[in-house]
C-alpha cells in the first residue's frame, strides 16, 4: 500500500495551518506566564481548545478504534470518562482552582501540605503523565509507519517528537489552546465523516451487526481466537457480550477503567493549566463543560469504525493462527500488522483520497497535540514545583521560559527513545495507567487541600502520596481481577482518615 498524491496534499494543507497557528501563538509568548497559562485571557473556546488539546488524543481516536476492534463497545471507557471528569472540573474544581491563585495542582498541595509532599507528588505524578506521552509517540509512529511503509520506527518515533516540539515549543498554553481549537473543528469533521462512511457501506447499524456475526460466530477466525489470548466466539451471546458490552472484561475492570479517566482529568496539570487560560471563572467554566459535551462523541465515532474494520480485516497473529489450524484467511479480508493500524488503514483504503489526506493530517494534529499539550504539563511541574525549589533563579521569567522549553525537549526526547522498544503497544492500556497513576498521588490530597483546608495532617498526606501510586502499580504487576486504581484510592483514603484533624488544627508548611 501507497500513500498517493491527493492524500499528502491533503495532509500536507492540515499540517500547514496547525504549524501556522502555533508560529502565531508565539508572538504571543514574551514570558513564563504567557508559556504557562497564556496570560489568564483566553475565553471559553480557548480553554475547551486548550483541555480538548491534550485530551482527545491518539487515545481517544487510534487508541478507541483500536480497542473497539477487539472488544467493541468498551472502548468507549476513554472518552466517556473524560467527558465526566471534565463535567466534575467544571462544576466543582474550576472554582477553587482559580481562587487558590496557583498555576499548578501541586503549589495549592504544597501550600497545604508542604515542600516534601509537593516534591515527591509533582515527580511521581510527571512519570504518570509521561506515561501518556509515551502512548502519543507510539501512536503516532504507528500511524507514520502506515503512510511511509518504507519508514523505520527509529524514524518514525524521531519524527512524531519533532513535530510535538514544534506544536508546543513557541506558542505554550496560547499554542496548545488555540491549535485545539483547530483540531476540534478538524476532528469533528472527520469524526462525522468516518462514522456516515462507516453507516453508508454497511447499511447502518443492522448490517454493521450482521457482518460482524457473519465474520466471527462459529466461523474459523471466530475458533482461532484463543490462539490470539481471547475468548472463541461460537454463538451469538459470545459475540454479544464480548462487542456489545461496557464490561466486556468484567464489570470492576472496565468501570475502573472509566474511573481512572475521571480521577486523571481531576489530577492532571494540563487540564488545571486551560482552566488558568480563562478570563473569568464564567469562561473557565463554559470551556469545561463545553469539553464534557464534545468529548463522548468521538468514542463513538471510533467504535463504529473499529467495529467496521473488524469485519474487513484480520490482524497479523490471526493470519498465523489460521495457518496454524490448517485455515484460510476468509475471502475479501485484508490483513494488519497490528490493531495500532485499525483508524489509519481505514481512512487510506475506505474514504475518498484528498478528503482522507485531510483526516490523516487531522490525525497527525491529534497526535502531535495531545502529546504536545501533556509534555507542557510536565515542564509546567518540574518548573514551577521542582526546579524552582532547587534554585531561586528559576522565578525568573525568562529562566522559566527557557526552562520549559529545555524540559519538553528532554521529554520528548525520552518518549522518542522508549517508543522504539514497544510500537505495537495497545496505547489505551498506556492511557488507562496514566490516568490511574495521576489520580492516586494527586486526587485525594488536592481534594482535601481545596474542600477541607487544615483538617489532614502532613503526614498522611505524604504517605498517601507515595503509597497511594505504588499500590496501583503493585496491582497492574500481579494483575488483579479489578482495576488496580480501586486499590491504590482505597488507599489512599484510609490514610487520609487516619491521618483527619477533627478540630481542624491549622497546617504549616515548611
Amino acid at each position: 500500500m501507497s500513500v498517493s498524491i491527493l492524500q499528502i496534499a491533503g495532509i500536507a494543507i492540515t499540517l500547514a495551518l496547525i504549524i501556522g497557528v502555533s508560529l502565531y501563538s508565539g508572538k504571543k509568548v514574551s514570558g513564563g506566564a504567557d508559556f504557562a497559562t497564556g496570560g489568564g485571557g483566553g475565553g471559553s473556546l480557548l480553554v475547551c481548545g486548550g483541555i480538548m488539546g491534550a485530551l482527545v488524543s491518539s487515545q481517544a481516536t487510534i487508541g478507541t478504534a483500536q480497542l473497539a476492534f477487539t472488544y467493541g463497545l468498551f472502548a468507549w471507557w476513554f472518552t466517556l470518562g473524560s467527558g465526566i471528569g471534565c463535567l466534575l472540573l467544571a462544576l466543582f474544581f474550576a472554582d477553587p482552582i482559580r481562587k487558590s491563585g496557583c498555576t499548578t495542582e501541586f503549589e495549592i498541595i504544597r501550600r497545604e501540605y508542604g515542600k516534601q509532599v509537593e516534591t515527591i507528588g509533582s515527580s511521581l505524578c510527571s512519570i504518570g503523565i509521561f506515561i501518556s506521552v509515551l502512548a502519543q509517540v507510539v501512536a503516532g509512529a504507528g500511524l507514520v509507519s502506515v503512510l511511509f511503509p518504507s519508514i523505520g520506527t527509529a524514524a518514525a518515533v524521531v519524527i512524531m517528537a519533532v513535530l510535538m516540539a514544534v506544536y508546543v515549543l513557541f506558542g505554550g498554553a496560547i499554542g496548545a489552546g488555540m491549535g485545539g481549537v483547530l483540531k476540534l473543528i478538524l476532528l469533528y469533521i472527520a469524526s462525522i465523516a468516518g462514522l456516515v462512511t462507516v453507516l453508508h457501506m454497511t447499511g447502518g447499524l443492522s448490517g454493521l451487526g450482521a457482518s460482524l456475526q457473519s465474520v466471527l460466530v462459529g466461523t474459523d477466525l471466530g475458533n482461532v481466537q484463543s490462539a490470539v489470548s481471547l475468548s472463541n466466539i461460537n454463538t451469538p451471546a459470545d459475540l454479544a457480550s464480548r462487542f456489545y458490552s461496557l464490561t466486556a472484561r468484567g464489570p470492576l475492570k472496565d468501570i475502573g477503567s472509566g474511573l481512572s479517566l475521571l480521577l486523571g482529568v481531576l489530577s492532571t496539570q494540563t487540564y488545571a493549566q486551560a482552566i488558568l487560560t480563562g478570563k473569568t471563572n464564567r469562561e473557565a467554566k463554559k470551556g469545561a463543560l463545553l469539553s464534557a459535551c464534545l468529548i463522548p462523541p468521538h468514542g463513538i465515532a471510533g467504535i463504529g469504525i473499529g467495529l467496521f474494520m473488524r469485519t474487513r480485516y484480520v490482524t497479523a497473529a490471526e493470519a498465523t493462527a489460521l495457518a496454524a489450524a490448517g485455515k484460510s484467511i476468509p475471502a475479501g479480508m485484508g490483513t494488519i500488522a497490528s490493531t495500532i493500524q485499525v483508524f489509519p488503514m481505514f481512512v487510506v483504503n475506505h474514504m475518498p483520497q484528498f478528503f482522507g489526506g485531510i483526516i490523516l493530517g487531522t490525525l497527525l494534529v491529534t497526535i502531535i497535540g495531545g502529546g504536545a499539550g501533556l509534555s507542557l504539563g510536565v515542564a509546567t511541574i518540574a518548573v514551577r514545583d521542582i526546579y524552582t525549589s532547587i534554585s531561586p533563579k528559576f522565578q525568573n521569567p525568562r529562566v522559566a521560559l527557557n526552562a520549559n522549553r529545555l524540559t519538553i525537549i528532554g521529554v520528548l526526547a525520552l518518549a522518542a527513545l522508549l517508543g522504539m522498544a514497544v510500537p505495537g503497544a495497545t496505547i489505551n492500556d498506556f492511557g488507562f495507567l496514566s490516568m490511574g497513576l495521576r489520580g492516586s498521588v494527586v486526587f485525594l490530597p488536592l481534594v482535601c487541600a481545596l474542600f477541607l483546608p487544615g483538617k489532614i495532617d502532613r503526614r498522611a498526606a505524604l504517605a498517601s502520596t507515595v503509597l497511594g501510586p505504588v499500590a496501583v502499580l503493585a496491582g497492574n504487576a500481579v494483575g488483579l481481577p479489578f482495576d488496580p486504581l480501586f486499590l491504590g484510592i482505597a488507599v489512599c483514603f484510609v490514610i487520609h482518615a487516619l491521618g483527619y484533624r477533627r478540630k481542624g488544627v491549622a497546617v504549616t508548611t515548611d
